[in-house]
């Protein structure tokens, strides 16, 4: 269905029939089926990340943009068509329009959804990473477009943390410049996506999905802040990665990067592919975890933020 005060947002039956009876939506990303997995493994953690929301109570909507239509909730052949294509372009929120006019398909990263998500008045969006600064930046300048989106988009990310390959320090500090909350959900140390607990402290820390809905309330309907919330939830222990495996995978995968001059948005989806063949596979079985425990959080979050709603109102 077609929604024209949207700039033509098209929503699945499922999404449109949640928006007319006021039902809890997390928004999903794209690029993790597109440029993230290899299929059937994107098409199968996509599937199941679906099925954990719905079951939790809450409605998905992954968010993508086929022949130049935005999409916000896809089908399920409409999914599995996309973990098959290879002609997806990798947006960021600048690349939206060009796709757009262009009658391309694009899958959305982290910033692009969350762009998209708020012209929906969808609050809640769930991820496995987000992007930060990639180490080396005094050199490469390479800072990726999801921390400036958190810093202007009013809309909450349930994640793992911040990709491992990327410099976490220095993105955490971009954060806290740009007033963006990065709250630690049952944690006092910053998740660093594979691995469950890292180096960083977390800035605040909260206990249960119940008061980071709380959370949500009182930054955006009480005190109307204009960026977005970090919710880091650790990956279940059971499933973190080694770490001295994948680090070394992540070292060694960052200098083939620099050897092959990789730069810009290549260099995020090489570095995961490059680091699930050097650890064997183990990054991604730990990704697949992570993205499965953080749709159960954040339809967790988005539920209870409704339930608020509904009760202030």
């Amino acid at each position: 269905m077609e929604d024209k005060t949207l700039f033509k947002l098209h929503y699945s039956a499922e999404v449109q029939n949640a928006i007319e009876n006021n039902l809890p939506i997390v928004a999903l990303e794209s690029t993790i089926i597109t440029h993230g997995m290899k299929y059937p493994v994107n098409y199968e953690t996509a599937k199941a990340v679906e099925d954990v929301i719905r079951k939790e109570g809450a409605v998905p909507a992954t968010i993508a943009i086929i022949d130049g239509k935005v999409h916000v909730g896809l089908s399920e052949e409409q999914i599995h068509s996309v973990s098959k294509a290879d002609n997806f372009k990798k947006c960021t929120t600048r690349d939206i329009p060009y796709v757009v006019m262009k009658k391309m398909n694009g899958s959305l990263t982290v910033a692009a959804t969350m762009h998209i998500a708020k012209m929906a008045n969808i609050k809640v969006f769930v991820t496995g990473g987000i992007g930060g600064v990639h180490k080396g930046v005094s050199e490469s300048w390479d800072i990726s477009a999801d921390l400036l989106e958190l810093s202007r988009t009013n809309v909450s990310v349930v994640c793992a943390g911040i990709k491992s390959i990327l410099d976490i320090p220095k993105t955490l500090e971009y954060l806290e410049t740009s007033s963006v909350p990065v709250i630690g959900l049952k944690t006092s140390k910053f998740p660093e996506f594979f691995f469950s607990e890292g180096d960083c402290d977390v800035p605040m820390r909260l206990e249960s999905e119940e008061e980071c809905a709380n959370f949500i309330y009182h930054n955006n309907d009480i005190f109307n802040m204009k960026s977005g919330i970090l919710f880091a939830v650790s990956v279940p222990k059971e499933a973190q990665a080694d770490k001295t495996l994948v680090t070394n995978s992540i070292n060694n995968a960052l200098k083939k990067a620099q050897a092959n001059n990789i730069k810009g948005q290549d260099v995020t989806p090489f570095l995961l592919k490059e680091v699930n063949e050097i650890s064997g596979g183990e990054s991604c079985r730990s990704n697949v975890a992570l993205i499965k425990n953080n749709a159960l959080v954040g339809a967790r979050i988005c539920v209870a933020y409704n339930n608020l709603q509904k009760k202030r109102k």
